[in-house]
C-alpha cells in the first residue's frame, strides 16, 4: 500500500520519526512501537531518512518488511540531509495536506516507547483542547527521569548557565532553564522534540519547523511560536518513553568524554536570540554567557574542579557571537 493511499482516510495520530545513520536504534524504536500501535487502531508512522549514506535505507527497508510493519510504517528516504526540522516536515507536510490526523507525535529514533505512553499522550490532548503541544517524560533505561521540560532561554538563564554560582543560581531560578524534573502534569514552556505531540491546529496557526535549524533550538522556537498564537505546553509524566540521550547526535551524551560543539549548534542558538528578541537582546545575552563562563573557568581552574565542559568552549562561543560573527537572517 502507497504512503498516498494510506492517508485517504483519516488517522487518530500520526508518528513521525526521522532517521540518521541510527538502523538498529530506529527499528527497535519500531519495535517499541507495535503494541502501542495496536492500542490506537489507525495510528500510523512516518519515517524518513536524512540521506544517511551509511546503508540505513536498505536496513530499513528490509526491517520493515521481514517485521510486518508495513501496514502501519511508511518509508521516506529523502534527497539530503537538511537537519531534524528539515526531515520532520518532509514527513508533516503531506500528513497535513490530505485528511490530516488530530495529532502529530514527534518521536526520536534513539527512544523506546513504554507501554501506554502514546495513549497516555492522546489522552491528555483530548481531555484539553486548550493544549497546542505536550511532551513525555523521558527516562533513562533504569527509569531515572531525565529533565525534558524546560523554560525558554534568556539573557538572564544565559547568565545563570554561564556562571554556575550555586547562590547566584538560587537567587535566578526562576529563569533556570532547566528546573528540577515535575512529579505531576503540569504547564511549561517547552519540552524536548524526542517525544512532543502537536495538536494538527498549531501547524495551522504557525506553520512547520523552522528548517533554518539544523538542529537544535527549533523545538523550542516551534513551542515559543505555538505560546505566542495562544496555545499552551504541558508536561505528561503519565507517557514514559526511554531516552537514549545523545545517541542520535552524538553531542549530548553525557556517558563520554564531551565533544567540541559543532558549528550548527552555535548557528542555532544565534537563530534563536536573534530571530525571537532582536540583536541588542542578543548582544546582552551573549556578554552575560561569555562573562560568566570566563568568570566559572576561572574559578574552576582555582579549586580544582574537573572539566567538563566541551573543549574550546569560550573560544567557540565568542568566535560565533553577534559581536565577531555576521548575524544569521532570521529569514533563511
Amino acid at each position: 500500500m502507497s504512503y498516498a493511499t494510506r492517508l485517504d482516510n483519516q488517522t487518530p495520530l500520526t508518528v513521525v520519526i526521522v532517521n540518521y545513520r541510527t538502523p538498529g536504534l530506529t527499528i527497535d524504536c519500531l519495535r517499541s512501537l507495535e503494541s502501542e500501535v495496536r492500542s490506537l487502531p489507525g495510528t500510523r508512522v512516518v519515517l524518513t531518512d536524512n540521506d544517511s549514506g551509511d546503508g540505513s535505507v536498505e536496513q530499513l527497508n528490509t526491517a520493515i518488511a521481514t517485521e510486518g510493519w508495513s501496514n502501519w510504517v511508511s518509508f521516506m528516504p529523502l534527497e539530503r540531509n537538511g537537519g531534524f526540522a528539515y526531515g520532520n516536515n518532509a514527513a508533516i507536510r503531506p500528513v497535513l495536506s490530505t485528511n490530516p490526523p488530530p495529532y502529530i507525535l514527534l518521536l526520536n529514533p534513539d527512544t523506546i516507547v513504554r507501554p501506554g505512553a502514546l495513549q497516555a499522550l492522546v489522552d491528555f490532548m483530548d481531555k484539553h483542547p486548550d493544549v497546542g503541544i505536550a511532551g513525555s517524560r523521558l527516562e533513562d533505561l533504569d527509569g531515572t527521569p531525565q529533565r525534558s521540560a524546560f523554560r525558554f532561554h534568556t539573557a538572564i538563564s544565559e547568565l545563570e548557565q554561564g556562571l554556575r554560582l550555586g547562590v547566584v543560581s538560587k537567587l535566578l531560578a526562576h529563569w533556570g532553564v532547566a528546573p528540577p524534573v515535575p512529579e505531576e502534569t503540569c504547564q511549561t514552556d517547552w519540552v524536548a522534540g524526542a517525544s512532543m505531540i502537536v495538536r494538527r491546529e498549531v501547524f495551522e496557526a504557525v506553520g512547520l519547523m523552522d528548517e533554518g535549524y539544523f538542529m537544535y533550538y527549533e523545538e523550542m522556537d516551534f513551542c515559543l511560536q505555538a505560546k505566542r498564537a495562544g496555545w499552551s505546553c504541558w508536561y505528561v509524566p503519565q507517557s514514559r518513553v526511554v531516552h537514549l540521550v545523545g545517541q542520535s547526535s552524538g553531542v549530548t551524551d553525557s556517558k563520554r568524554p564531551p565533544k567540541r560543539l559543532p558549528q550548527y549548534w552555535f548557528d542555532s542558538r544565534q537563530r534563536y536570540f536573534l530571530k525571537n528578541y532582536g540583536w541588542l537582546y542578543t548582544a546582552i545575552a551573549d556578554a552575560f554567557w561569555a562573562s560568566g563562563f570566563a568568570v566559572w573557568r576561572l574559578r574552576r581552574g582555582f579549586q580544582g574542579k574537573p572539566d567538563l565542559d566541551p573543549p574550546q568552549f569560550l573560544s567557540d562561543f565568542l568566535r560565533n557571537s553577534v559581536f565577531l560573527k555576521k548575524s544569521l537572517s532570521s529569514s533563511n
